[in-house]
């Protein structure tokens, strides 16, 4: 059944656009507050932001819905993604919330909903939230005694902060490492570098000015030339770069050459399989993962379990079967033992606790395997469905059958965003990049 509000990660669109609304994030609060009541007591919900503007007014917004609903609400202000699901389960909270549109620009927002356990929501619990949005909740709001109140949670960062330290061994610090961290002028721009520092490391903020429209401008894990050109400039050992809510991660390192999340998962899961950490035999990512860790993977007889695009997709595999250590391409890892969700933090700790133990650089470290040439290009589309037309269908057939069994076409549309991402894969590039150019321009066309 197709979802009317909730897309991959929550619901996500413009603020004040057709989609996201004061008055839908108030019925949120409501509909979601009335899904998880369960008995006679007190109900919580967490509420974590990042810095957008438009916070503050969904934040209101589903504080309202929830307190009408008769829940007690504890905000925690500006703070990461996977510290809202942490917290969630430290404070006993009945329902955790993130306003925040991770790595999209600032004038887009969006509400990420957690269980008391900090998982994500399954797709039926969404089904049965939309359908209480759109109910007459009137007769079920609390009265009198029973409506909710707000407070803020001022040691929340600091219970976070003490939380991704512990997820190090006693033995490991990080004295005489130069790190460059860009929080994206976002959700984490005070808690990692408060982390990394405490570790002992000498920590070189940017993107930690955050003024509530410059989130993920110029800045962050989607756009790194900054952090690159500090690493270069400052000759730092490693520059990490965080989204706006924190929950992506990618790494420089000390050359200024990008390091994406499938060499990432390599380093961590190499390391955990020769300690006998991994668990599963292998790791879970994405479709949209490269070959070449695939076939890294393989020579250490280890498997790559892969699902649809989306970290919740990833995370059900990963429970479902056994495994520990999963992400995505993007710098979503997700390290079971530790979160219940994708902490580009916690995942950037445990890479440079590997730095550490083995005494190298991170460009050793982090080159696990060589990429198999992949090409991606992003198709914006205003109407339709696109990938129903049939000239596209069987284009994208006749494009498989070119590029054989040794390579692989995926074509698929976005959760989060107008567009229709065309990604192949194979080890002749040319033919790859010849394959994926008319499949979007051809795409473009009926679009």
């Amino acid at each position: 059944m197709a979802r009317k509000y909730f897309g991959t990660d929550g619901i996500r669109g413009l603020a004040n656009g057709s989609k996201l609304t004061p008055e839908l994030a108030l019925r949120v609060g409501m509909a979601t507050g009335l899904a998880f009541k369960r008995g006679d007591y007190t109900h919580r919900v967490v509420i974590g932001k990042d810095t957008r503007r438009s916070g503050y007014m969904i934040e209101n917004a589903l504080t309202a819905g929830f307190t009408a609903v008769g829940m007690d609400v504890l905000l925690l202000g500006p703070m990461p993604t996977p510290a809202v699901a942490m917290l969630t389960r430290s404070l006993r909270a009945d329902i955790g919330v993130m306003i925040s549109a991770s790595h999209n620009p600032f004038d887009d927002n969006g509400i990420k909903l957690f269980r008391p356990d900090g998982y994500k929501l399954s797709d039926s619990f969404e089904l049965e939230i939309e359908k209480l949005i759109d109910a007459d909740l009137g007769p079920r709001l609390a009265q009198g005694r029973n409506i909710g109140k707000a407070r803020r949670i001022d040691e929340a960062r600091t219970r976070y902060v003490e939380y991704a330290k512990r997820t190090l061994p006693r033995d490991i610090d990080f004295n005489g490492l130069r790190i460059v961290v860009d929080c994206a002028n976002g959700a984490a721009y005070k808690t990692a570098p408060e982390v990394l520092w405490e570790l002992g490391a000498e920590v070189i903020a940017i993107g930690v000015s955050p003024d509530g429209y410059n989130i993920n401008d110029g800045c962050g894990s989607t756009e790194p030339k900054a952090l690159i050109d500090k690493v270069r400039e400052l000759r730092a050992d490693i520059g990490i770069a965080l989204d706006g809510d924190a929950d992506r991660v990618l790494i420089v390192d000390e050359m200024g050459e990008i390091v994406d999340g499938d060499q990432l998962m390599a380093v961590i899961a190499s390391s955990w399989h020769n300690r006998g950490q991994l668990q599963g035999g292998g790791l879970v990512a994405t479709i949209m993962s490269n070959l070449g860790l695939q076939r890294y993977l393989a020579n250490m007889g280890l498997t790559l379990e892969r699902t649809q695009v989306g970290d919740r997709y990833v995370l059900e595999a990963m429970r479902g079967k056994g495994f520990n250590v999963g992400g995505e391409q993007s710098g979503h890892i997700i390290l079971s033992d530790f979160t219940t969700t994708g902490d580009g933090l916690v995942a950037a700790l445990q890479l440079l606790s590997v730095v550490r133990e083995e005494g190298r650089p991170v460009s050793e470290v982090c080159h696990r395997f060589e990429r198999v040439p992949q090409i991606l290009q992003n198709v914006r589309f205003q109407r339709g469905k696109p990938l129903e037309d049939k000239s596209i269908k069987k284009l994208i057939a006749d494009s498989e059958a070119r590029l054989g069994d040794g390579a692989r076409l995926i074509i698929r549309e976005s959760g989060t965003e107008p567009v229709i991402r065309v990604m192949g894969e194979g080890d002749d590039e040319l033919l790859v990049n010849q394959v994926v150019n008319e499949i979007a321009t051809a795409i473009g066309q009926v679009a």
